[in-house]
């Protein structure tokens, strides 16, 4: 059964490939995944390493947890599931703003 680490206080330095070998000297790692904006398509400063088994997970836990790689101290521990998000835009509101108190139709000629 595979395991996600949450792994932070990442270098904008350290790339996959580095998390894998790091990773990989505790168990099988069977994915790798570091997060980046979605805009800039920089790094976020944390990753998210999948073991293959509970045990490597937990060795990977207890060796690499503030072990300074590209000098920054790892956190290392088990990722917790994802939370439910709301559709955002602030609840529901419908619609894009309701009418704007002309009689123009939805879209004037200002736009």
């Amino acid at each position: 059964m595979n395991t996600k680490l949450f792994v932070g206080n990442l270098s904008f330095d350290t790339s996959e490939v580095e998390l894998q070998d790091l990773f990989g000297a505790c168990g099988a790692v069977t994915e790798v995944n570091i997060v980046t904006d979605k805009f800039t398509q920089k790094p976020r400063g944390f990753a998210f390493v999948t073991m293959a088994t509970p045990e490597a997970a937990q060795a990977a836990v207890q060796q690499l947890g503030g072990k300074n790689v590209n000098g920054r101290d790892l956190t290392v521990n088990e990722a917790r599931p994802r939370e439910e998000r709301s559709g955002g835009f602030g609840g529901s509101r419908g619609g894009y703003g309701g009418g704007r108190g002309d009689d123009r139709g939805a879209r004037s000629s200002r736009y």
